[in-house]
């Protein structure tokens, strides 16, 4: 969803500027000469005349300045957690690396039988993370069978090294092409 929202972004301000450059040099300011205002005195007094004009452009400009600025913070925040807190037992946390349980998780998913490729997030918050995985199914793999083996001995590895009592899951299944058959 993020990368439509800056494809969308990006070719609403690429309109823009392309609509401002063309503005101006249709505007005949660069064929005036180097030294000619960009607006001239009767479009000047034009502006001055309408002040309320100002203010919807200083509001205008202020909200394509804050959309930006929260555009910005989208882009910036971190759409996984890089540490889960694991509780030890003793009182103390210790801190497991996202990307660490993120390989773990899919080492065993590639392991299934089946399973051809597997790709797998950490998503949510420190405290209360969730599982992504993507699952690319051989031909021959049974969905029901992968599942329950996600399920499974998966889940109950990922859960145990994390010590977390819940850990939400979403699995997505595909399945590869098997390609076209020779005929002899």
């Amino acid at each position: 969803m993020l990368g439509t929202v800056n494809r969308v972004l990006l070719a609403a301000a690429g309109l823009v500027l392309t609509a401002a450059g063309t503005a101006v040099l249709t505007a005949s300011w660069p064929f005036a000469g180097r030294h000619a205002p960009l607006l001239s005195a009767a479009r000047r007094r034009h502006w001055q005349l309408e002040g309320w004009a100002w203010w919807v452009l200083v509001a205008g400009l202020g909200l394509v300045v804050l959309l930006a600025l929260c555009w910005l913070l989208a882009q910036v925040r971190r759409a996984r957690p890089a540490v889960v807190l694991v509780d030890t037992g003793d009182g103390a946390f210790a801190a497991l690396r996202g990307r660490a349980l993120e390989e773990a998780v899919a080492a065993e998913c590639d392991a299934l039988d089946g399973v051809a490729r597997s790709r797998v997030t950490l998503a949510g918050r420190r405290g209360g993370p969730a599982l992504r995985v993507a699952l690319r199914l051989e031909p021959y793999a049974v969905p029901a069978d992968v599942l329950a083996g996600l399920e499974g001995p998966v889940l109950a590895h990922a859960r145990t090294a994390a010590a977390l009592p819940r850990l939400p899951l979403e699995a997505r299944l595909r399945i590869t092409d098997q390609g076209p058959r020779r005929v002899a």
